[in-house]
């Protein structure tokens, strides 16, 4: 991975390391909540090329993990931002920030990229 572009799956894989390092850590530093930003950016950018676009919306893919993993909206509080963020994310209201695509993508070992909405 040669100045943080992604284009190979290998730079990819990398990449998704990177981040599941980085957000296995209590505290990042200004510099690591950067590059996880920037890191999002390119993992979300590269997969939206490589990967055929799903139809689901990240509200009904959360909804369909929930249900497959026995778990209620109230377990996702904490990666979410708290409740009202989990109900207005399920209703559609507010879409999923790239922190919050990331924390659920490691609690549902998926690539954080199908969180995140659509064009």
């Amino acid at each position: 991975m040669n100045d943080l572009v992604i284009k190979t799956e290998s730079d990819n894989e990398r990449a998704l390391a990177t981040v599941r390092k980085l957000m296995s850590r209590q505290d990042q530093t200004p510099e690591e909540d950067a590059l996880l930003q920037v890191l999002g950016v390119e993992i979300e950018s590269f997969e939206s090329k490589t990967y055929p676009e799903s139809k689901t919306s990240p509200a009904e893919l959360i909804r369909f993990l929930l249900e497959e993993n026995d778990l209620s909206a109230k377990d996702l509080a904490s990666i979410l931002g708290g409740k009202s963020h989990v109900s207005e994310i399920l209703s559609g209201k507010r879409k999923v920030g790239i922190k919050q695509a990331i924390r659920l993508g490691k609690r549902f070992h998926i690539s954080p990229v199908v969180f995140l909405p659509l064009g």
